[in-house]
């Protein structure tokens, strides 16, 4: 016999949200192993003494955490997802007829806090990551992502033009005690931004008879049809987001990203070191950086780093002598045109010079002076 449900809503219930929820729930096991009290402590010296009480601390990373597992982008998804789910509601201790935080607080919060308070946090779930056992002191990879930051490309307006005399009086005015007023991020000199015309009218022209590359219209997480623009980074910027650079990889549209350099151990994918960049920064100068927070969340945890793997765009003799200090093994791949030995000459390391030594020779030398970044960020 067919069953059919009906649903007549009840006036009054008995119940509480702790029953609803299993007790082998994700979010209890989340709540119980995560301690986030140290958050109180931590977050007080951003507080007054007057006024109307703010967000709870611990919510508001719990809401961020929750964010993270879930590849929530939007503050507004995010706060309609934990309002909607029981077992989050329990997780952030908000019962069934409370109202969450607004989506306007979560976003102002983010930017109230300094970068130590997440950082602390950080290095709070990597040990317990560590004595979990799921973190080994072997090898460690590092790379880059682009982030997509919050700025539309539509946001993109052109740059003030300045003549080379008006750019070269600012570049003064910056290296002298006495700074200048200007933004040299949204300025660009008349002879650069004639470069770069010409170099787009010549993509322009190359490219008009090749097929499409675009097979189906890109959308973003908002739904709404990515254009791709042909700008650059030297002749416009984003007012929403200054910071933000015009970025692509192969197949990618180009958008307005930040790059985030990962350091991720290799046995069971934890991520141990993270940090952020501009998009246009090449991967071999930001290389130290996030060595050094990754060898420092280790040192907390005394643990020794043995190797290091990483693609060639972290290439570089800062990289390999940055890890040589630090006893550190590189298996980093070096690019293309590298010689690691030149016809007729040895380097001497401790004069840090390369010295002719071929028969005949003038007996020259030549010392390091100076590390140059070519085009294509080969150093």
């Amino acid at each position: 016999m067919q069953g059919r449900k009906e649903f007549i809503p009840q006036l009054f219930y008995e119940l509480s949200l702790d029953r609803l929820v299993p007790f082998d729930n994700f979010y209890r096991r989340v709540n119980h192993e995560l301690d986030l009290h140290f958050l109180y402590k931590s977050t007080k010296k951003y507080y007054g003494t007057q006024g109307q009480e703010s967000i709870d601390s611990v919510v508001f990373f719990k809401i961020l955490l929750i964010g993270y597992l879930n590849n929530i982008n939007s503050d507004r998804a995010l706060i309609r997802f934990c309002s909607n789910c029981l077992d989050v509601r329990l997780f952030l201790g908000y019962d069934l007829n409370e109202e969450l935080p607004w989506h306007s607080t979560i976003s102002r919060t983010r930017a109230f806090f300094g970068e130590e308070v997440f950082l602390q946090l950080f290095q709070l779930v990597l040990k317990l990551c560590v004595n979990k056992g799921m973190v080994s002191d072997k090898r460690q990879a590092v790379d880059s992502a682009f982030i997509k930051a919050n700025a539309s490309m539509d946001s993109l307006v052109e740059k003030e033009v300045l003549n080379d005399a008006s750019a070269f009086v600012n570049e003064l005015e910056e290296n002298s005690e006495f700074k200048a007023c200007s933004e040299p991020s949204r300025t660009v000199t008349s002879t650069r931004k004639k470069l770069v015309e010409q170099h787009h009218n010549w993509k322009k022209e190359e490219f008009k008879l090749m097929p499409a590359a675009r097979k189906a219209i890109q959308l973003d997480e908002d739904g709404n049809e990515i254009r791709p623009k042909f700008l650059s980074n030297h002749t416009h910027y984003s007012p929403t987001d200054p910071d933000a650079k015009i970025s692509t990889k192969p197949g990618k549209p180009r958008q307005l990203n930040y790059a985030g350099q990962l350091a991720v151990d290799d046995k069971h994918h934890v991520i141990t070191g993270a940090c952020a960049s501009t998009a246009g920064s090449k991967d071999s100068t930001i290389f130290s950086e996030i060595m050094d927070q990754t060898l420092s969340n280790f040192k907390q945890n005394d643990i020794q780093i043995g190797e290091v793997l990483a693609d060639a765009g972290y290439s570089s003799g800062t990289s390999l002598q940055y890890c040589e200090d630090h006893n550190l093994d590189a298996w980093i791949p070096n690019f293309g045109q590298y010689k690691p030995e030149r016809e007729g000459f040895i380097f001497n390391k401790k004069e840090n010079r390369y010295e002719c030594i071929q028969e005949g020779g003038n007996k020259a030398f030549l010392p390091f002076k100076r590390t140059l970044t070519d085009s294509k960020g080969y150093e």
